[in-house]
């Protein structure tokens, strides 16, 4: 089996076999909390048997076919009336996709089309920001901010300009400006340096991911949102890991008041049982992309009845259970447990809103530069030392637990970390700890 991220010669392997709730078990017999949900998308756990039931039944009577043309499907047709009445207001269209890389494919796609229907072929440039990631596509793995998408891989899609992200706790980035007056002023002179008619759409992640759970200042979205439309610029909003309670709302544009014109999700539209994706739009942007001839891009799995119904169980879970309330309760009191750990030789930062957390390491707290040899490691000694699983990123570990999680197991999930952290210094080094049995 080729695994990704993992380096030539290394065969030591985590061979998981079942998960209940915040618990995974190994072929061992080792149980794991599952810090992560995966990558950021379990929101109601692992082992829910209403998911499993909701998938067999749709099995049994309709398992798959296609939505293209005049062909639909109850569950598919269903879904899209529910993400509509969940979504911001102005965004009433859905496009169902496989997951997030392809819902970015879609949109950037969309995004240039909507301006090629509208009497605009040559607005065709695209922003998005540096440490961004939006996927690992030819489209979306251009748009994605970190050269390891990009290096060696070929040209890449062209007419792609990256910005600065905000990001509050890095302000050697913005030459002792306030971060979001900053980030406005180099938009606005990108969108002149390039020119307001050629550029398509800008793509940003509400509260960035990959990039260590980066929340900008509160007037960032606002204020980027009214300069992308003051020039006639689609605003995208990648919601792939913050849609769906993650951080404390059905979508985190909810925290800044804004709407976009395209909304990508995925992830825990299912909460990972089956993949599954939705790209929402506005009226405006459906009619334009559709036009007299219909959007020429369709897939074999667009609306998948068996996915669609999984959809739909798990959202009812997320409401019934009030996980979105959970989210916040929980999140914050994880928060409160990691902030403590800021005192610590190797740690800068810890950052969260709702269930989406990171813990930036350090060499250096002053000059906040990145812990040497990065996050790797940490991330192995907290799942063989301490029993967590986390994510890790260039520079932070990324903690998105399952919305299920309760304090007592965001505790342990607490004591695991401040177990690795208290050994780890500025180095990278890691003191020695006895191996869990």
């Amino acid at each position: 089996m080729f695994h990704p991220v993992l380096p030539r010669g290394r065969e030591d392997r985590t061979v998981l076999v079942s998960g209940r709730g915040c618990t995974v078990r190994d072929t061992e017999g080792r149980t794991y909390l599952d810090a992560s949900s995966v990558l950021g998308l379990t929101q109601i756990g692992h082992g829910r048997e209403e998911i499993a039931q909701a998938a067999a039944e749709q099995m049994r009577t309709l398992g798959h076919f296609h939505t293209w043309g005049t062909i639909s499907n109850d569950k598919a047709i269903r879904l899209a009336a529910r993400l509509t009445d969940l979504a911001p207001q102005g965004l009433q269209r859905v496009y169902f996709t496989s997951g997030g890389g392809e819902g970015v494919e879609i949109a950037l796609r969309m995004a240039r089309y909507f301006h090629h229907r509208t009497g605009s072929p040559e607005r065709t440039w695209i922003l998005s920001r540096r440490t961004a990631y939006h996927g690992i596509g030819y489209g979306s793995g251009t748009v994605s901010g970190s050269p390891a998408y990009q290096d060696g891989f070929g040209p890449v899609l062209p007419h792609v300009h990256h910005l600065t992200p905000p990001d509050p706790y890095h302000a050697e980035l913005y030459d002792g400006e306030d971060v979001t007056e900053y980030c406005l002023r180099e938009l606005a002179r990108t969108i002149d340096e390039i020119g307001p008619g050629r550029i398509a759409a800008m793509i940003g992640e509400p509260v960035m991911g990959a990039g260590g759970a980066v929340v900008p200042p509160p007037d960032y979205w606002p204020r980027v949102a009214a300069l992308l439309r003051s020039h006639g610029i689609l605003l995208i909003l990648d919601e792939v890991v913050t849609a769906f309670g993650r951080t404390g709302t059905w979508f985190a544009a909810e925290h800044f008041g804004v709407t976009p014109d395209l909304l990508v999700t995925a992830k825990g539209i299912t909460s990972g049982y089956v993949p599954h994706g939705a790209v929402l739009l506005t009226e405006e942007v459906a009619d334009a992309v559709n036009g007299e001839t219909g959007f020429p891009i369709g897939f074999t799995y667009t609306g998948h009845p068996t996915a669609c119904a999984v959809a739909l169980a798990n959202l009812d879970i997320i409401e019934r259970e009030g996980l979105l309330e959970n989210a916040v309760k929980v999140g914050d009191h994880l928060a409160g447990r990691l902030a403590a750990l800021r005192g610590l030789p190797a740690v800068g930062d810890v950052r969260q809103l709702g269930m989406m957390l990171a813990v930036e390491l350090v060499s250096d707290k002053t000059a906040r530069t990145p812990l040497p040899g990065g996050t790797l490691g940490v991330v192995d000694a907290l799942r063989e030392d301490a029993g967590v699983i986390v994510r890790a990123t260039p520079r932070s570990l990324v903690l998105n637990p399952a919305l299920v999680m309760d304090r007592a197991t965001a505790d342990e999930v607490a004591d695991g970390l401040d177990s690795v952290l208290r050994r780890l210094a500025p180095d990278g080094r890691i003191g020695a700890a006895p191996r869990r049995g």
